[in-house]
This record gives C-alpha cells, structure tokens and sequence, in this order.
C-alpha cells in the first residue's frame, strides 16, 4: 500500500477535504503551500510558519542545485534538516524556470541546458538529473520534470510539449528510486481543452500518488484558465490529491477548491506583502499610499496573526514607507495567515455542507454586485452556485 494514500473526509459539491499522509505528518486539504524558494519562506522564521498555520513547504530544485548543491543539502539530514522546517516539503522539479528563464536556456528531447542566471556556467537539467536533486533534497512530494509551455504558445508547440512532458515523465518515474518521496505527475496543454484532455488522459495512465494541473497562470485570462481547471478535476480520480500550480490569489483558490482542488502555492501572498500591500477581504491594501498613516485599526479586524493583533495599519505604513524590513515582514506574515484562514474557512464549510455560502460571502466581500462571470461559472459547475 501506498505510503501517501490520501483519503476523503468530507465533500460538498465538488469540493473535498481530505488527509494526505507523508513521512513526516499527515497534512489536511486543501492547503495552500508557501514557496520557501531557497529552502527558505524569505523573512519568515520556520516557527513563525507553523504557528500561522502552514503545513507544507516548497522549493525550488533549479534554484538549491545552483547553490548550496544537492550534496550539501543531504549532507544536513536533506531540507528537513538543512532548513529547520520538519514538517512535509515538496520540491518542484524545475519544469517551471523552462518558461521563466526561457531566454537562458536551450530544450531538446534529453533535457534543457540553462545558462546559470548566477555566473553564466552551463547547467543541464534532465528528468534523471531532477529526479535525484530531489531525492537529495530529500522532499517527501516530488515532481516529474515537465516543460511547462509559455503563454501564448501555436497548438502544435502545446501537443509537442506536452507529448514530451509524458515522455519525461516516462523517465522521471524509472529515475526515482526512494520509496519515502511521492512523486506527482504535471498535466500540460495549455488553454486548449483537447490537448488538456489528452495530456490528463496520458498522464494517468502512470498511476501516481498524485497529480498537478500544470501550464496555468502564466499569463492567461481567467476566462481561459477555470475551464481548463473545471475539466482537469472531472478528470482526475477522486482517490488522488490535485494540485494546481502556481496558483496564489484568494478568488482564485476559492473557485478552485470549489471544483476539487486540494492543494496550491505561489510567491503571491509574501512577494505582495514586500512590495508593500496587505490582504484583506476586499481585495489588497497598499500601505505605501499616506492615507493608511493616520489609521489605527489593524490590517484586518479579526484577523489572529501577530501583525494585526499587535500593530495599526498607521504602524506598519510607516515601516513600509521607511523601507524597514519588519514592515515586509509582518505584511507577509499577514498574507500567508489570510490564506491559511481561506482554507480553513473553507474546510469548515464542506464539512458542513454550505460551501455554496462560503463562496457567496467571499464573492460579497471581493467583488461587491459585480461577481465576474468566471467566478459564477465555477462556482456552478461545482456545485456551489
């Protein structure tokens, strides 16, 4: 039996909570996982993480092989004991910096060569190579090595990535040899729903742990973007988990976890509270504009993380603007935990049967009497709406 066997609790619609065990704890979904880049949640201590709520973190393997190196990091006990976080990590597998780095870096059929945006030096990643950076690294979540296609991209560039993301695949899996570490598959095919399908189709044939909808929020609209999710989950088997990559904005996670997803990252929440902006319910705060200087309520009455239980929003203005690190600090301590508590919002809602509310109320709060399309229409094909 599968060591990472994830098991439904609770389901309203298509929205699911459920427990995903790793060797090192079981995790409730869904959740939201904070990009700890480096092996590190920039600002954020791993204490200061847990207390807020956060389960699993990610990192980046592109990034921890051009420094420290793999080696080094199993050398610390892996990033449970290199980067004091004991709880589950999960590791990309670098699939995503053959987009982002697009303009350094050169892709054929055995791999992708990057020019290190470092030094310069050349570096080759292949699904082998990344399948044992990550068993360095010693991730209790894995990712297959997949390319994951810009935005926009011809059709027939979507089938042929795709069709070489499957072949990766192929070869991630015979790569792995840790029986400890679940390796995720990544579905592409961009915003084109038979190529979506495909690559979904293809991809469970390997029978994983779990799967990741890949290829989404890289530039797309919403209106592109949700059918590809709402096809993705009718798709993939109820009995694995489903993660949604790179995806970060709180309207976002609420219309897909009305369509069953259950698991979620991006550098949103912390890289918005260093540029200067709190989460809230009603969207986003800039605390660099002056008139936040004279209030003295907190980010978000309500709230129970440290920055709003112990400073105004006219306190940490000034920091901002004074450009003091703790104001980036506190913002992203405050972001993180407002999505922490979406999620768990959420999970208290499916487990009541009244995610359909939940989901009403936050869309009061967000958008006011102009509910976008997109949102209503994911919300109704869960179920919730």
């Amino acid at each position: 039996m599968s060591p990472f066997r994830f098991q439904v609790t609770a389901r309203a619609g298509r929205a699911r909570v459920g427990l995903l065990p790793t060797p090192h704890g079981t995790v409730e979904t869904p959740l939201f996982m904070p990009v700890g880049t480096q092996g590190s949640v920039k600002g954020l201590l791993p204490r200061d993480l847990k207390e807020i709520g956060s389960q699993v973190l990610l990192a980046n393997t592109y990034h921890l092989l051009l420094r420290p190196g793999p080696e080094r990091v199993r050398a610390f006990g892996g990033l449970h004991g290199f980067a004091g976080w004991k709880g589950p990590w999960l590791t990309d597998s670098g699939g995503f910096q053959v987009m982002s780095l697009g303009h350094l870096r050169r892709i054929d059929e055995r791999g992708v060569v990057f020019q290190s945006h470092l030094n310069g030096d050349l570096v080759e990643l292949t699904p082998e190579r990344s399948i044992a950076v990550q068993e360095a690294l010693g991730a209790d979540l894995i990712m297959a090595f997949d390319e994951c296609p810009p935005y926009p991209s011809p059709r027939e560039y979507l089938k042929a990535s795709l069709e070489r993301t499957l072949r990766w695949l192929e070869r991630s899996l015979k790569a792995k040899t840790r029986p400890d570490q679940g390796l995720f598959g990544i579905t592409q095919g961009g915003t084109d729903p038979t190529l979506r399908r495909l690559s979904t189709l293809e991809t469970l044939r390997f029978d994983l742990p779990g799967y990741a909808i890949g290829g989404l929020a890289v530039g797309e609209s919403k209106e592109e973007m949700f059918p590809m999710v709402e096809l993705s989950t009718a798709l993939l088997p109820e009995e694995r988990p489903r993660y949604l990559m790179g995806v970060g904005h709180p309207e976002d996670l609420v219309a897909a976890m009305g369509l069953g997803v259950d698991l979620f990252d991006c550098v949103y929440p912390t890289r918005t509270g260093r540029f200067g902006s709190a989460l809230v319910p009603e969207g986003r705060l800039n605390l660099k504009n002056a008139r936040h200087l004279e209030e003295k309520e907190p980010l978000e009455e309500g709230c129970d993380c440290y920055a709003c239980q112990n400073f105004s929003r006219g306190y940490i203005a000034h920091l901002v603007r004074s450009g003091e690190m703790l104001g980036a600090i506190l913002l992203s301590l405050h972001n993180l935990r407002f999505l922490h508590r979406l999620t768990e919002g959420a999970k208290a809602a499916i487990r009541e049967g009244r995610y359909g509310d939940f989901a009403r109320a936050f869309a009061e709060r967000r958008f006011g009497r102009e509910v976008p399309l997109w949102f209503r229409e994911a919300l109704a094909s869960g179920g919730h709406w």
